[in-house]
C-alpha cells in the first residue's frame, strides 16, 4: 500500500482518536452538566454578610444595569456594594451614583494610580477588597454583567452547603449577532474543554479555574491565599485566583442563565480582541507551545473535514467519523445557547478562527501590545515573573 494512501489514513485515525479521548477522557465536559440551576442547595439557617466588589473602567453604557442588578438582590443577609472607578473618563461613577437604592448600600471609590507590577483590573479589585472590611464573603462581579435578583442567594447557599472557598459562574454571553452565534458558544466549549468543570469541582483533582464575571469568594480563604496581591500581574486572573483558592479548600464552577453579559460583540474583530488578550498568556508566552498548539489545532479540527472532502477510502471514512464526533460533542452547548445543531458542523472553521486569534495574541505580545484592556497593554509585566498559574492540569 502506497504512502499516499497510508499517510492520510494515519492522520485521520489520529484525529478520530483525539476526539474519542476528548469525549470520554475530559470529565464529559461537552455535556455541559454543571449548571447552577440544576441542583439548588439547601439554604442556610443564617445568612452571612456579603460585599460585592465591582471594578469599572469606562463602563457608562452598562454600569446602571449591572450595578442596579446588584442593588436589586433579594438577599436576606447584610449586603452592600463597593464600586471602584478605575480612571474612567465617560461618567461611569456619576451614572452609578444616581441609581435608585444606592444610598447607604453603594460605596463608590475613585481608584488610586496604578502601581508598577499590577494589572489595572486587579488593582481596582484589590482596592475594593480593602474597602469591603471583613465580610464573610466577597462577591467579585464584572461591571458588564447583570444578575437575576436570586443570584446571590444561590451563590451563598451553594458556598455554605459545600464549605466552598469559591463559587464561580460562567455568565451567559450574548448570541444576538452572527459573529456571536459563530464563535461565542465555542468560546465556552473550549474553556470547558481546557478546564473541565467536573475536574474543577472535584476536590481530589488538581485542575482549577474560575470565570471572572461572577466569583463569590470566602474572604478568609482569600487572605490565606495571599490576597489579590498574590495574582497582581496575572492576565488570566480568574483562573489564577481559582488555583490559589482551590489550594485552600474546594471550589465550584458552573454555567448559568441568570447572570448575563451586557457586552455585545458585533464583529469578528471584537471577539478576536477579546480572545487574543489572554490566549498567548495561556501558553506561558512560549513560542514552542504556540507552535505545538497551532499544529494540534490543525490536526484535531482541520484534518477531519479536509480528509472527508478530499481523501478516499479508509482515510475519508475515519475523517468523517472524527467530524461527526466533533459536531456531536458541540450539541449540548448549542442547546444551552438555543442555537441550531447545524452549527456543530462549523466547528472546524471555528477552530481555525480561534487558531488565528491565538497567533494574533502572540503577535500583539511581540509588538508590545499584549493583554490590551481599556487602553493598557498588560501582558509584558506578566512575562517578568514565572509562567502563568492559570489552573493546574490533571
Amino acid at each position: 500500500m502506497s504512502a499516499q494512501v497510508v499517510f492520510p489514513a494515519i492522520i485521520a485515525a489520529i484525529a478520530l482518536a483525539a476526539w474519542v479521548y476528548l469525549i470520554l477522557g475530559r470529565g464529559f465536559f461537552w455535556l455541559a452538566r454543571e449548571q447552577d440551576e440544576a441542583a439548588l442547595p439547601t439554604e442556610p439557617a443564617t445568612w452571612p454578610d456579603v460585599v460585592a466588589v465591582v471594578p469599572a473602567r469606562n463602563e457608562a453604557d452598562v454600569i446602571e444595569r449591572s450595578v442596579g442588578s446588584l442593588l436589586a438582590q433579594d438577599y436576606p443577609g447584610d449586603f452592600r456594594v463597593v464600586l471602584v472607578d478605575d480612571a474612567s473618563d465617560d461618567g461611569t461613577a456619576a451614572r452609578a451614583a444616581g441609581l435608585a437604592g444606592a444610598a447607604g448600600r453603594l460605596t463608590i471609590l475613585t481608584g488610586r494610580p496604578l502601581p508598577a507590577g499590577w494589572t489595572g483590573k486587579l488593582w481596582a479589585v484589590s482596592q475594593g477588597v480593602e474597602a469591603a472590611g471583613a465580610p464573610t464573603f466577597l462577591w467579585i462581579s464584572d461591571a458588564d454583567i447583570a444578575h437575576d435578583p436570586a443570584t446571590l442567594r444561590r451563590l451563598v447557599a451553594r458556598a455554605e452547603a459545600g464549605k466552598l472557598t469559591l463559587v464561580s459562574l460562567m455568565a451567559r454571553l450574548q448570541t444576538g449577532t452572527w459573529p456571536e452565534r459563530l464563535l461565542i458558544p465555542a468560546f465556552v466549549f473550549f474553556f470547558d474543554m481546557l478546564y473541565p468543570f467536573a475536574f474543577v469541582n472535584d476536590p481530589q483533582n488538581r485542575t482549577a479555574a474560575a470565570a471572572g464575571g461572577v466569583m463569590l469568594v470566602r474572604r478568609e480563604a482569600l487572605a490565606a491565599a495571599g490576597g489579590i496581591a498574590a495574582i497582581r500581574a496575572e492576565i488570566i486572573d480568574d483562573c489564577a485566583l481559582g488555583a490559589r483558592l482551590k489550594a485552600e479548600g474546594p471550589i465550584w464552577l458552573g454555567l448559568t442563565r441568570t447572570s448575563v453579559s451586557l457586552r455585545p460583540y458585533t464583529t469578528l474583530g471584537e471577539i478576536g480582541r477579546m480572545v487574543s488578550r489572554s490566549a498567548y498568556a495561556q501558553l506561558g508566552y512560549s513560542p514552542w507551545l504556540l507552535a505545538g498548539t497551532v499544529a494540534g489545532m490543525l490536526l484535531v479540527y482541520a484534518a477531519a473535514p479536509l480528509l472527508t472532502l478530499l481523501a478516499a477510502g479508509l482515510a475519508r471514512w475515519l475523517g468523517l467519523a472524527a467530524w461527526a464526533l466533533m459536531a456531536a460533542s458541540f450539541q449540548p452547548m448549542l442547546r444551552y445557547y438555543r442555537l441550531s445543531p447545524l452549527w456543530g458542523f462549523a466547528l472546524p472553521l471555528i477552530g481555525a478562527i480561534y487558531t488565528a486569534f491565538t497567533l494574533q495574541s502572540a503577535i500583539e505580545v511581540w509588538r508590545g501590545r499584549g493583554g490590551m484592556w481599556k487602553g493598557r497593554a498588560q501582558a509584558q509585566m506578566a512575562q517578568e515573573k514565572p509562567a502563568q498559574s492559570a489552573g493546574a492540569q490533571p
